[in-house]
């Protein structure tokens, strides 16, 4: 009895693991995976989509929940720990999908979008910054 609670026990923990190592990596892995890479200069990194923005923001929150989300005018930004998502209208159709890293922004270049998008921010509870303008 105690070599099939081990066994069923074992198996258990390989299927855990298993899902484990599915959810793992960061929004830039996942970007990578699945948009075409079209250029990267310094630590900013641009995909295409051929989704239009509203169909490739659902396919990208769908894989990695952002803590903050907020539409400016035709374009969507989604807040990651270490990096902003923005996704917009391409030229010709589909989407532009630009990932930055937040440590190059001094003062919180995103903070005009509300609460949730300085740099020091964990999520929606900063409501410093107000409504700025783009740097």
């Amino acid at each position: 009895m105690a070599a099939v609670r081990r066994a069923a026990l074992a198996s258990m923990l390989v299927v855990v693991a298993a899902v484990l190592a599915g959810c793992g990596g960061s929004v830039r892995e996942h970007l990578g995976d699945r948009f075409e890479h079209r250029s990267t200069s310094g630590s900013v990194v641009t995909y295409h989509s051929k989704d239009p923005v509203g169909t490739t923001v659902s396919r990208i929150v769908a894989d990695d929940e952002p803590s903050a989300r907020r539409a400016d005018g035709n374009n969507e930004y989604l807040r990651y720990p270490d990096d902003i998502v923005t996704v917009g209208p391409a030229a010709g159709g589909g989407s532009t999908v630009t990932v930055e890293d937040l440590g190059r922004y001094n003062g919180g270049h995103f903070t005009y979008l509300g609460p949730g998008f300085s740099p020091g921010s964990p999520a929606a509870g900063n409501v410093s910054g107000g409504s700025g303008s783009a740097k």
